[in-house]
């Protein structure tokens, strides 16, 4: 089972072209924000609110409750949040002048694009998808994807963002054997979910080990519920 990347509701990558870490990826932003405007799709992980809740020194409750929408996937029946874009523009919330004011505590979909993601489950093999036409402008340079990576700082969050999917792929599972939303224990369950992977964190400890730590102390309490 492939999970995709949680910056896009229900974007399909199907049709997009593939890429291998070592293929040729000369892109670079140019910086006109056009993927920060008119953005009403960008879904966060827990880890990407706890890095924007850390680089905003608020809590994670805190930044969901100010800047996003919490709701129940219908493909997964698990909670989920979207990042709401600004009223008055239409725009992402942190999209400030010609650029990010979280830059360095983006979220996945932002430091990927123009890629998509999927993740393999059973495996955490994951691939890469390119969007085109590209944007940006082309460096000229003997890049890859790989560098390109790097360079986004998506290669070392990739563990996190890998088990995170899996983890969230076999809560879907769970949820969904035992009936969905027309479990009578759901709307608990689901709380007790959202509370694991996005809210229970703090900000001075890292985040992976206290994800660990939820999802061991989740499970026992789901087998009760469900």
């Amino acid at each position: 089972m492939r999970a995709i990347e949680p910056g896009r509701c229900g974007e399909c990558w199907d049709a997009c072209p593939r890429l291998s870490a070592g293929e040729p990826f000369d892109f670079a932003c140019a910086g006109c924000g056009d993927c920060c405007r008119q953005r009403r799709d960008l879904v966060l992980s827990g880890f990407d609110l706890y890095r924007i809740a850390r680089r905003l020194r608020l809590s994670p409750r805190i930044v969901a409750a100010a800047f996003c929408k919490s709701y129940i996937a219908p493909e997964s029946c698990l909670p989920a949040l979207r990042l709401t874009p600004d009223p008055k523009t239409g725009n992402c919330r942190f999209f400030e002048g010609s650029a990010c004011a979280i830059h360095a505590a983006r979220p996945l979909a932002c430091a990927l694009y123009p890629l998509g993601q999927s993740i393999d489950t059973e495996t955490a093999a994951v691939e890469y998808y390119v969007q085109t036409p590209l944007c940006g402008a082309r460096t000229g340079e003997a890049r890859t994807l790989r560098d390109y990576l790097n360079d986004a700082a998506v290669t070392e969050r990739a563990g996190i963002d890998a088990r995170w999917a899996v983890v969230c792929t076999r809560l879907s599972q769970r949820l969904q054997a035992a009936g969905g939303q027309e479990n009578p224990h759901f709307t608990a369950a689901a709380r007790r979910i959202e509370r694991a992977l996005y809210y229970e964190y703090s900000l001075g400890d890292e985040f992976y080990p206290q994800f660990c730590q939820n999802i061991e102390i989740l499970q026992p309490l789901l087998d009760r519920m469900l």
